[in-house]
């Protein structure tokens, strides 16, 4: 921001960009991507991905700037182009990415702290839990203080998490061996490009993708802040693809240093033990307490969006009117105790399931796909729907279109079993919507004819995952 006029230039408007997308995500990336692909699928993957999320961060540009009206949040999308239930699901999947995302926060977070204070083993057992539990609680009742981070806490955070990434990459980079990582680069039977395999090997890398990039909607919230409003879409371009870039140098050049066997049996964080197979202790040293840093401010972050967004919702309708409670200090006391009471009930869970990160990633990254594709699709029918005429019309088609197709690719690539544990989740919010159509606006009518059969395959969908993992025939 300049002393100048108090707007913020391109520059700026880049960096803001990168330093919201950029979490904790990136200090796994590599072990996330090798778990189920080679360099040449990840390549191919990070490709469709840098398409699709330029697309989608126009569409979120574009749909703010035609409909300055739906402020809400990008779920109000779903319910302005399809219904009131769509709307509702669509906020239902943010809110869920938003707290099940902090329950992964919070293993990374003591898997990193646990290279200091080894009690905490691999950030999954009962001392992580409490430890984790405290720095929930802290958190939520500085929120409900009114408590929020300075903008100088910011750049500290930015900075403590860009640094150790920037020096991994200047070390891997003196450290990278081309052999290596030709050796098996397509990782399929026979050693060459097989369609079928590569495929099935892209398709891995999206909910990784889709969880490196959460928050991409928030590049357009500074679109009143820029000098020029032309800055806006230049920022979120560079931004988006500097932010790819780290992304792709972080996973390939890794690949390396290390073979993809010994990248998918890393410890999380990944970029710490990588870093310290090629400097050492203290290589992991740095990349760890970046890294607690990183995290400890975008926990506190999301804690409060995961707390206002159906604050937010049940201001509109489109959430049950309790979650529109405030304490005194305007703080959404209701929503931030419901939804922290959540993610303290899930932290449990890292006791019965080994890879707890990358499961609660995994379930995020899900979860908000139904927001993300409920804004493509609208914003393709919003710009087909705008007299021919219109200037950019053809434009704002093609990138409906584009950005359409990725969110299907999306949910094709996230796999049925996960689509199938999806059905659980928003089974989960039948009920709530029944309650606040019914209670709250005092609907007559809860689900139209088409919104009722959407329910109910949500409900068949839901009994037939509970039982395909009663009986083993589903697995997550």
């Amino acid at each position: 921001m300049t002393e100048r006029d108090g707007k913020l230039g391109l520059v700026e408007l880049i960096g803001l960009v990168v330093g919201s997308i950029i979490g904790g995500g990136v200090f796994n990336l590599m072990h996330d991507m090798a778990a189920g692909a080679g360099a040449g699928a990840i390549i191919i993957g990070w490709i469709i991905t840098a398409v699709g999320m330029i697309m989608l961060a126009f569409s979120f540009q574009n749909l703010t700037m035609k409909r300055p009206d739906l402020d809400a949040g990008v779920y109000s999308y779903a319910e302005a182009g399809f219904g009131k239930y769509m709307g509702f699901n669509s906020a239902w999947g943010y809110w869920l990415s938003a707290w099940l995302g902090n329950v992964g926060y919070a293993t990374l977070l003591m898997s990193a702290v646990a290279y200091f204070f080894p009690i905490f083993g691999n950030g999954q057992n009962i001392w992580s839990i409490l430890a984790a539990s405290i720095i929930l609680w802290v958190c939520h009742f500085m929120i409900l203080r009114g408590v929020e981070s300075a903008s100088f806490v910011n750049t500290i955070i930015t900075v403590a998490k860009l640094i150790p990434i920037f020096l991994f990459l200047i070390i891997i980079l003196f450290a990278f061996k081309l052999n290596m990582f030709t050796t098996d680069f397509w990782f399929t039977p026979s050693g060459n490009f097989e369609f079928a395999s590569v495929l099935k090997q892209a398709k891995s890398t999206m909910l990784v993708t889709v969880w490196v990039f959460i928050g991409i909607e928030g590049a357009v919230v500074f679109s009143g802040r820029a000098r020029k409003r032309s800055d806006v879409g230049k920022a979120t371009v560079l931004g988006i693809i500097t932010v790819i870039l780290i992304y792709m140098l972080v996973t390939l050049l890794s690949f390396g240093v290390m073979k993809r066997a010994g990248l998918a049996h890393l410890s999380q964080p990944a970029m710490a033990d990588l870093l310290q197979s090629i400097v050492g202790k203290w290589g992991a040293w740095i990349v760890n307490l970046g890294l607690i840093i990183s995290v400890v401010g975008a926990w506190l972050s999301w804690t409060m969006f995961a707390g206002q967004l159906p604050y937010e919702a049940a201001k509109e309708g489109s959430f049950p009117k309790m979650f529109a409670k405030e304490n005194k200090n305007g703080a959404p006391i209701t929503s931030l105790t419901v939804t922290n009471i959540c993610v303290e009930i899930f932290m449990f869970t890292y006791l019965i399931t080994a890879q707890a990160y990358n499961f609660f990633y995994s379930i995020a990254s899900a979860a908000i796909l139904i927001p993300y594709a409920f804004s493509a699709f609208y914003q393709l029918k919003y710009s087909m729907q705008e007299e021919k005429n219109v200037s950019g019309r053809t434009r704002n088609i093609i990138i409906g279109v584009i950005s359409s197709i990725y969110a299907c690719w999306l949910l094709f690539a996230a796999g049925k079993n996960f689509l199938l544990l999806m059905s659980l989740l928003f089974a989960a919010g039948i009920p709530v919507y029944w309650i606040l159509q019914k209670k709250d606006n005092k609907v007559k009518k809860v689900f139209g004819p088409v919104e009722l059969w959407i329910a109910i395959i949500i409900l068949i969908a839901a009994i037939y995952t509970i039982y395909g993992l009663i009986v083993g025939q589903i697995t997550f």
